[in-house]
């Protein structure tokens, strides 16, 4: 029983105590993005701490749209959080927003008011900022903070019907402008904003703020553990005294380190610039860190839960290596994923001796961890291609592919023998000349060993394939560390999407499967939505083989 006690994580030991101790009955989560953006790496992390936690104590979550800023926010971005959620396998018990609860946040707003403890505040945002002091440094009260509870609640209502232009007034909360906690330092709690709101259209002209919208909507939903990211542990303070001050249902914040990722970005605000100035395809790019771009790239949901599992849930926030990540990619990958064969830089071999206008098809496991599960149909012939870095004219002692006078066996089919060489005007090898051994073919014959096996494709049988060839968006390992006279942009990896053609069996264009498949021997890729009947097209998911290990 102790191990077990020593395996749990801070939010699990905290939720277990809280159960037994009675404090509460069940437990009630929620995830509540921002409908801003598209959902990244980061939004799985906490997708799976939220979810999970509530999974694990037979508890719910809820989707929570955190939608108080209708300037920035979209019903597109509104759908594709949910798509984001559901493929990776979590269902919410109620989708709710913000904006449901806007009346109930009005009447608190006026509650304040009348008790003395919130005033509306004439100055300037710059005003605002400049009178909260420094954190050495106390604040100045506002000239307009000694207003009496029925001028205030005037004025405010005069905002809501919407006398006054942007800027022109807030309402700010009555705390303690000498509060060593800036914070609360007379935190605002509405602004006035006309824009038409995704939900609520024109109703409002004012808007909650973030501090004065996040815990009253945990209270009011009864979310007895409303966890979220390490930057807001600074409004946790905060978060509590509103509850208490309205004497409302004690929901309670709990903080976790957020996922940092080498050689990525997880800033919405930069992520949206990179997709509006066109340095990126899209918000589902394959090289953005995105939900829908990894699901794109192909990644699996299966592989992202693996990761959050590696990774753990901490206090510290730390830097993770993005190798860890595609290590789980290629796990989950390599015991499902289909094979097929591709060449991508091709030399062409004929076989001298193969009988002429013959085509022998080969049954080929599709998975080899699955040898009596499905085939494909592999079709041999006289000439071929392979990847001209598995040939080599002058090779070392310990060059087991392809090379003059030496022998090689075509993966799933014969042993050949390089007889001749021929090149081009300039000396390079366009063609190679080989004969096979029939009694070699697998299954049929004497067995006879050789030591390199390559892959190949049937020049007549070969269909050319477009291969978008991603790597790391950045080429800087940690972008939090961006010197203060450079821009994140000029870290940009002019490497990170390289076009080539290649070469594949004819299977590959009717797999079905809609995930990643592996090219044997190189790596594993996805057909991309752009494809069409003329050119399909294949992402590169990652690669096959890495020297990462994680710990």
């Amino acid at each position: 029983m102790e191990d077990n006690v020593k395996k749990l994580n801070f939010l699990e030991e905290i939720i277990e105590d809280d159960l037994k101790s009675g404090k509460v009955e069940s437990v009630l989560t929620r995830f509540p993005p921002e409908p801003n953006g598209y959902l990244h790496l980061g939004h799985a992390k906490s997708l799976c701490i939220n979810f999970g936690l509530a999974q694990k104590y037979g508890g719910k979550t809820n989707l929570r749209y955190d939608d108080t800023n209708p300037a920035k926010e979209d019903t597109e971005y509104v759908d594709a959080i949910k798509e984001d959620i559901k493929w990776l396998g979590f269902q919410w018990e109620k989708e709710l927003y913000a904006s449901d609860y806007f009346d109930q946040l009005y009447e608190w707003a006026e509650q304040m008011i009348l008790n003395g403890q919130a005033y509306v505040d004439d100055q300037t945002q710059e005003e605002i900022s400049k009178g909260r002091g420094t954190v050495d440094a106390p604040g100045v009260n506002s000239p307009w903070r000694d207003r009496t509870p029925q001028e205030n609640l005037k004025l405010f209502r005069e905002m809501k019907a919407g006398k006054y232009a942007e800027g022109e007034k807030v309402l700010r909360a009555k705390i303690d402008m000498a509060h060593p906690n800036m914070m609360f330092r007379d935190p605002l709690l509405y602004r006035i904003k006309y824009a038409s709101h995704h939900r609520t259209g024109d109703k409002w002209c004012i808007y909650p703020m973030y501090d004065f919208t996040h815990g009253q909507c945990d209270s009011i939903e009864h979310i007895t553990h409303s966890i979220c990211t390490l930057e807001f542990d600074v409004h946790r303070p905060l978060y509590d005294w509103f509850i208490q001050t309205l004497g409302i249902y004690p929901s309670h914040q709990y903080e976790f380190a957020r996922l940092n990722l080498t050689y990525t970005l997880m800033s919405k605000r930069k992520l949206l610039e990179l997709v509006q100035k066109g340095l990126v395809a899209g918000w589902d790019d394959p090289r953005m860190p995105t939900l829908c771009g990894v699901r794109r790239r192909g990644y699996t949901a299966e592989a992202l839960k693996m990761f959050c599992e590696k990774i753990g849930v901490s206090k510290r926030d730390q830097l993770m290596d993005i190798q860890l990540l595609e290590w789980c990619v290629r796990q989950d990958l390599n015991a499902r994923a289909r094979r097929y064969m591709v060449v991508q830089d091709p030399i062409k071999v004929k076989i001298t001796n193969w009988p002429e206008g013959l085509v022998e098809w080969f049954d080929c496991p599709l998975n080899p961890a699955e040898p009596e599960g499905a085939c494909r149909k592999v079709p041999f012939t006289g000439e071929l291609y392979i990847e001209r870095a598995d040939f080599m004219e002058d090779a070392p002692h310990k060059f087991f592919r392809l090379k003059p006078d030496g022998e090689v066996r075509l993966k799933y089919t014969y042993i050949i023998k390089c007889e001749k060489v021929i090149k081009d005007a300039d000396g390079n090898v366009t063609e190679l000349e080989c004969t096979y051994d029939p009694s070699t073919k697998p299954g049929a014959g004497e067995w006879r060993s050789v030591k390199g096996t390559i892959h190949w494709v049937s020049t007549s049988f070969g269909k050319e394939i477009e291969l978008r060839n991603y790597d790391r968006l950045f080429t800087l390992a940690d972008m939090s560390q961006v010197p203060e006279d450079k821009d994140y942009k000029d870290y940009l990896n002019p490497e990170s999407l390289v076009v080539a053609s290649a070469w594949a069996e004819p299977a590959l264009l009717e797999d079905d499967s809609n995930i990643a498949v592996q090219f044997e021997r190189t790596g594993y890729y996805i057909k991309d939505k752009d494809s069409t009947k003329e050119k399909t097209i294949f992402n590169k998911t990652v690669s096959l083989k890495d020297s990462y290990k994680p710990e």
